[in-house]
């Protein structure tokens, strides 16, 4: 059988676990040429499915109910009948949140499983990482010499933020929650100082000034709320601010909370851009192939944080809000 999570409530706030029903069906067919059934071996878990959950417009459609959950997913074809993909290959795309997956073959690529782990390819060499690689690159538009500060610097893209900032000859600062995360930072990814925002000895304001003496020419933000509003009191002029994500706002019961200090982009004549990964899929292959040899090279390091069993998805789930993660979240459900 197949199980699915489906999709059946709208959440308000933080989704509890009734927010999705687990059911199981039959293992699809492929019964029309074009298709594929892929055997799903693990999913992405990424704080973007919160926003995919409510019914308002947004750069994507929203999940409905009775739908299964959207997800990233790699896995291996085990029927085709498309000229793409032969039985064997190991695939990534949007394979929902359940253990096979029937697909036309559109947003489906080939992986191999001998060059890089399964879960690196929905990770560091994935969405995570290509959203890491064109929002620092030709959103952020670093160079060389220049202070990046990054929020959410432990999770998926921010330590890929990171990284490739440094490989670009940046000096990188990260904020995260917690002292075993940023002692990650900079002990294990390179990252030239750390601000853990839980610690109550210091403001981030504080510590933002501290480790960024010179100012801040490039914020690449993951999480909103006061965090962007202090960043946006240090950044230089021309600055450029990446909105990515902001993961400290997805589950208010209440409004957004915007930046008050938004006067801060015009005294320094900086801009402030938000990205979505959809907007360079046709540069992705370029993106992947040269994460791919700074990883071969030892210069960019991709950690996954592997959870196991579809029926542990809410559990898991919850880990990206309460900041009980290291690098990419990943649920095992082959």
């Amino acid at each position: 059988m197949n199980k699915q999570l489906i999709l059946s409530k709208r959440p308000v706030g933080l989704p509890d676990a009734d927010t999705w029903t687990l059911q199981e069906t039959a293992i699809p067919q492929a019964t029309e040429e074009g298709q594929i059934v892929v055997h799903q071996h693990y999913i992405s878990l990424d704080p973007a499915m919160r926003g995919w959950m409510n019914d308002v417009r947004s750069y994507i459609p929203p999940v409905q109910i009775g739908e299964v959950m959207r997800a990233g997913s790699v896995g291996q074809v085990i029927e085709s009948k498309n000229d793409k993909f032969k039985v064997g290959d190991f695939v990534s795309g949007w394979g929902g949140v359940q253990q096979y997956s029937l697909s036309d073959g559109q947003g489906w690529y080939q992986v191999m499983p001998d060059l890089a782990p399964l879960p690196t390819y929905i990770g560091t060499l994935g969405m995570p990482g290509l959203t890491a690689y064109f929002g620092i690159l030709e959103v952020g538009k670093i160079k060389e010499g220049e202070t990046v500060l990054v929020s959410g610097a432990a999770g998926a893209v921010g330590s890929v933020v990171g990284q490739i900032a440094k490989i670009k000859g940046c000096r990188v600062v990260g904020i995260a929650g917690g002292s075993e995360k940023c002692k990650y930072l900079t002990n294990e990814l390179g990252f030239d100082a750390a601000i853990d925002y839980k610690n109550a000895e210091f403001s981030v304001y504080d510590a933002i000034k501290d480790t960024c003496p010179n100012g801040v020419d490039v914020y690449f933000d993951n999480v909103g709320g006061d965090i962007l509003n202090t960043a946006l009191t240090r950044i230089n002029r021309h600055a450029r601010i990446v909105i990515c994500g902001a993961i400290s706002q997805y589950n208010n019961t209440d409004s957004v909370q915007g930046p008050s200090n938004y006067l801060s982009l015009l005294v320094n004549r900086a801009t402030m851009q938000g990205m979505v990964i959809l907007d360079y899929a046709k540069d992705y292959q370029k993106g992947a192939m040269q994460m791919g040899m700074w990883m071969a090279q030892g210069k960019l390091k991709s950690k996954e944080d592997i959870y196991e069993g579809i029926e542990n998805f809410h559990e898991t789930f919850v880990r990206l809000f309460s900041g009980e993660k290291l690098g990419k979240l990943v649920l095992k459900v082959i």
